[in-house]
């Protein structure tokens, strides 16, 4: 369950992973279903997307996406992290390349394994932090977030 209700039932927490653009982007548009990183997780299960305030633009240009339409330094979508791959080699990790969408190959290299991606109704401006992180949003701003 993507929502734990406090007991005002006025806020909830939520997970939250922050991205940088353009690939919040993609991943809320089902276009990149592995989200890559240098760490591990345990956590499995839907968490809030956060569009950084940094684009990599070189990125954006060869994904030929216009930074000046996305959206930076707000929640913007949900996804759901079913699996993690570790990256052996770079064969492995260029054989993910559709689906992470990077060149960045370095070692140790996680693959967090992405589902039922969706966007926000509407962007909810936050400022984002490193890793997993909770957000505590208010009755008001839940209900723009997308039904499963």
């Amino acid at each position: 369950m993507l929502i734990e209700h406090h007991k005002n039932n006025s806020k909830a927490t939520l997970k939250c992973l922050s991205l940088k653009q353009p690939f919040a982007e993609l991943v809320i548009d089902g276009r990149k279903t592995i989200e890559t990183r240098t760490w591990n997780t345990n956590f499995r299960g839907e968490f809030l997307v956060h569009s950084s305030k940094a684009i990599d633009k070189d990125s954006a240009k060869k994904l030929n996406i216009d930074c000046h339409r996305l959206t930076t330094g707000a929640l913007v979508g949900r996804a759901f992290l079913y699996d993690v791959k570790k990256y052996r080699n770079r064969q492995e990790y260029v054989a993910d390349q559709s689906k992470h969408l990077s060149n960045n190959f370095s070692q140790p290299k996680y693959g967090f394994i992405l589902k039922d991606a969706r966007k926000l109704d509407k962007p909810i401006p936050l400022v984002g932090k490193l890793g997993f992180f909770h957000v505590n949003l208010h009755h008001d701003d839940r209900n723009i977030l997308p039904n499963s």
